[in-house]
């Protein structure tokens, strides 16, 4: 009996340290916009809507997989793209919701366009019009080791 507590407490308490494994397709489905008004500070700007699925999501840890991009000479802007640069969001292949703002505690040392998965604090961003939809805040990468 005591055993079988001592695996239920360690389950208990792994669980709640687990990560969420993100799709693209999650993001897509999670995500619809409205046209502002107008009179809106922004007018044009689409604004976000999410799904309660994503809600629940915000602040926890998600890991998603996809292609690093990086937008700046200084190397410090940072995307993760469900599709390589050649046919990213940017290019017409797909729509916002197709890449995710990533913010590296420390720099990566990886490249453009290399495939790679990413850990971190899942952050919706629904009135931002300089920002992503998605960000991913201290993103860390994971190794296939």
């Amino acid at each position: 009996m005591r055993y079988f507590l001592l695996i239920i407490l360690f389950w208990v308490g792994n669980y709640g340290n687990s990560q969420t494994v993100l799709e693209w397709s999650d993001l897509s489905k999670g995500i619809s916009w409205e046209q502002s008004s107008p009179e809106a500070l922004f007018p044009g700007f689409q604004r976000a809507t999410f799904s309660p699925k994503m809600k629940n999501l915000e602040g926890k840890q998600v890991i998603i997989t996809g292609y690093l991009l990086v937008l700046d000479g200084k190397q410090s802007v940072y995307l993760l793209s469900k599709n390589p640069m050649a046919s990213c969001f940017f290019c017409g292949n797909g729509g916002p919701e197709t890449i995710v703002d990533l913010k590296f505690a420390e720099k990566p040392s990886f490249a453009m366009d290399e495939l790679l998965s990413v850990k971190g604090t899942l952050h919706l961003n629904e009135n931002n019009p300089n920002g992503c939809y998605y960000r991913i805040e201290n993103a860390d990468t994971l190794s296939f080791e």
